[in-house]
């Protein structure tokens, strides 16, 4: 039987301290070779709430499990209305200094590859090309049933025209997009079956409590070898689906470097930790760098679902 999935982790007291100073960072890029792996608190700058960070939702959210989605049909309906108007904030989320840095060093041929932890899909809209989407994506839907793949967007039409004038304000959104709403204002939310089949519908996203698939593990170990360092960024390492490519990488004796505020769970792993925002920090390295970085100006707003 499958465990309920870790939400928290608390922190050592012996863990390494944090440090100021992005020259680590800066001497990793510059060697080039690195694979980026992204977690929410690279998004918390576009307007989408982190997990764990100081605010992060799951102070006052328990995200949806698979396991619960799967047996109750209570449980999905509270899920896609939730998530059916979560999609309007994600849909307006623009990338921000970080996405775009990490796009920068894409294009300037420092990165091995850039894998996330995010399904709101900030990356690519920031300029990177080759995205591993470990978690999925909220731009897909799939079917449990036939397994048919379908774009969000013609799903939310449906939805629309199913639910008219439902538009309940929310008390927060979350990272996975899923609104803050109470069962009252979910009230009878009509969820739709898949047009092909009449079978659940599932956003394609990995819900907590539910395997990533193992050929996307296996790609990401790929990448990890074919590394010569791993960058994290925004990522508590809570979840074993991150943190077993820090674990990989450090056994191989690759440097490890991360970019996030609070300690995380592979700090013991790293050889660094730059406890600092990650938008300043990676435009300051881009910038000791050489790299430019576009100023954002382009970006249109994200249909992200």
């Amino acid at each position: 039987m499958r465990m309920r999935p870790t939400l928290s982790w608390i922190p050592a007291e012996d863990l390494p301290p944090g440090t100021t100073d992005p020259a680590p960072v800066v001497d990793a890029l510059g060697a080039g070779g690195v694979l980026v792996l992204s977690g929410a608190g690279l998004s918390t700058e576009s307007g989408i709430p982190d997990y764990r960070g100081e605010g992060g939702s799951l102070s006052r959210h328990t995200p949806m499990t698979y396991q619960d989605f799967t047996a109750s049909a209570r449980a999905r309906r509270r899920y896609w209305a939730r998530s059916h108007l979560g999609r309007r904030t994600f849909a307006r989320a623009r990338p921000n200094a970080g996405h775009r840095s990490v796009a920068a060093f894409g294009r300037h041929g420092l990165l091995a590859g850039v894998i996330t932890q995010n399904v709101d899909g900030l990356h690519q809209a920031g300029g990177s090309e080759g995205v591993v989407e470990l978690h999925g994506s909220l731009d897909r839907v799939v079917c449990l049933s036939c397994g048919v793949l379908s774009p969000r967007r013609d799903l939310a039409r449906r939805l629309e025209e199913a639910n008219p004038g439902f538009d309940p304000v929310a008390a927060g959104i979350n990272p996975d997009g899923d609104a803050d709403l109470t069962d009252e204002q979910v009230g009878d939310f009509r969820v739709l079956p898949c047009a092909s089949c009449g079978g659940v519908l599932k956003p394609d996203v990995v819900f907590f409590g539910e395997a990533v698939p193992a050929r996307r593990v296996e790609h990401c170990r790929e990448l990890v070898r074919g590394a010569s360092s791993l960058l994290v960024l925004g990522s508590s390492l809570t979840v074993m689906s991150g943190l077993r490519f820090v674990r990989q990488a450090a056994l191989a004796g690759k440097p490890v470097l991360i970019v996030n505020r609070d300690p995380t769970r592979g700090d013991r792993h790293a050889a660094a930790r730059v406890a600092l925002p990650l938008g300043t920090t990676l435009t300051t390295v881009a910038a000791r760098l050489g790299v430019p970085v576009d100023d954002g100006d382009g970006d249109g707003a994200h249909e992200s679902t």
